[in-house]
């Protein structure tokens, strides 16, 4: 089965404001679903469990363990520990896009435990997994650039991103000043995003429940693991400075990354950014419209694109399918797209990254003016 609609969440407290309702499905659903089965069984592919992305799992943490390595333990000068750096960096992203991300939406495998562990190598860069799910599967899924509701286009005071939130005078300046503050999102992340949250209990406008048992054990053995890893072994070798300025060089890497990633595939210009009815708190499009409409796809003629992001840069057949490993998406996206052509329904992309670079720019521009709407 395509399984497109992620898996329900866990029962969470009540939230202060009604999470949207979405329009009932219709014909368009049930033939995009079918027509995506039907190329299963056409094809003989699995969804999971595929030789191909077992082979980048190992490609990809080989990478990741010898930079580490050849950054703490070999590198001889400032030269070697940036190149060694900037590979690490690398590396823990290609992690984050290809392992955990396939692994946190059930896509990895069929079975729960290798998905389980797929998902905890966000653990291993320093982000806790379970958080991860509820801010990243159980609210921008679902919610995507609903404002107040999607966790993901909530960066804080210093970001607009949305054309419902404030408006702030230092935001006249955002397209230029936001492509440096998105290094800082994977450090905010391991020093305290992640522990607000855990206090807070609410993520994206919505609680969730506290971590126990082993989710808790994974939690905490998670960030010792990381801490291990980015600051007490490298102290004994190295001064505590250079841990520090390293640190940050590497963690301002992945941000980058991953927070660049992420706007291009949503806070675009192509993009949309509805709101739910006042009165009745129903959104006009129906799950699967609400998710194309909202998302825009980026190079997907690039097999290196592909390869290196997890096939993110499909993002809109990963929102319509996320149970479904990135290696098939860009097949599935010729599926997506002319199903989407029959039914009239508009189908965003971008035809190269550097296309979607723009668009992210110009949104933020646009934004940066208070009449922006």
């Amino acid at each position: 089965m395509s399984e497109s609609i992620p898996p329900p969440a866990a029962p969470a407290p009540e939230t202060a404001h009604a999470r949207p309702k979405f329009a009932p499905n219709d014909s368009f659903q049930a033939v995009l679903r079918r027509r995506v089965d039907e190329f299963f069984a056409r094809t003989g592919r699995r969804p999971r469990d595929n030789a191909s992305m077992y082979l980048k799992t190992a490609v990809i943490l080989a990478v990741f363990f010898a930079s580490y390595v050849a950054l703490v333990f070999f590198a001889a000068n400032a030269w070697h520990a940036l190149i060694a750096g900037l590979v690490l960096g690398g590396a823990a992203g290609l992690i984050g896009f290809n392992i955990q991300h396939d692994g946190s939406h059930l896509a990895y495998s069929d079975h729960p435990w290798m998905n389980k562990l797929s998902a905890m190598s966000m653990d291993l860069i320093g982000a806790s997994s379970y958080l991860w799910h509820w801010k990243h599967v159980a609210s921008h899924h679902i919610y995507v650039n609903i404002t107040d509701h999607d966790a993901d286009v909530d960066l804080g005071a210093f970001a607009r991103v949305t054309p419902h939130q404030p408006h702030y005078f230092f935001h006249r300046l955002q397209h230029f000043y936001l492509w440096a503050l998105y290094g800082f999102m994977t450090i905010r992340w391991h020093l305290y995003g992640d522990f607000r949250d855990l206090v807070a209990r609410e993520i994206g406008g919505h609680p969730f429940p506290r971590p126990r048992g082993k989710e808790l054990a994974v939690f905490i053995a998670g960030k010792a693991v990381f801490f291990t890893l980015a600051f007490v072994v490298p102290m004994f070798l190295h001064s505590w400075w250079k841990v520090l300025l390293m640190y940050a060089f590497v963690a301002g890497i992945i941000g980058v990354v991953l927070s660049i990633v992420f706007q291009l595939a949503h806070c675009v210009e192509e993009a949309d950014f509805p709101l739910p009815d006042a009165a009745t708190n129903r959104m006009e499009d129906n799950w699967m419209v609400h998710q194309i409409h909202t998302t825009v796809d980026f190079a997907r003629r690039s097999k290196l694109v592909c390869w290196l992001l997890g096939g993110l840069n499909f993002q809109v057949e990963h929102h319509l399918f996320p149970k479904i490993c990135h290696v098939h998406y860009p097949e599935i996206s010729k599926i997506v797209e002319e199903t989407c052509r029959e039914f009239g329904i508009r189908y965003n992309e971008h035809k190269t990254l550097w296309a979607g670079l723009v668009s992210h720019y110009r949104w933020l521009r646009r934004l940066s003016r208070p009449a922006a709407a």
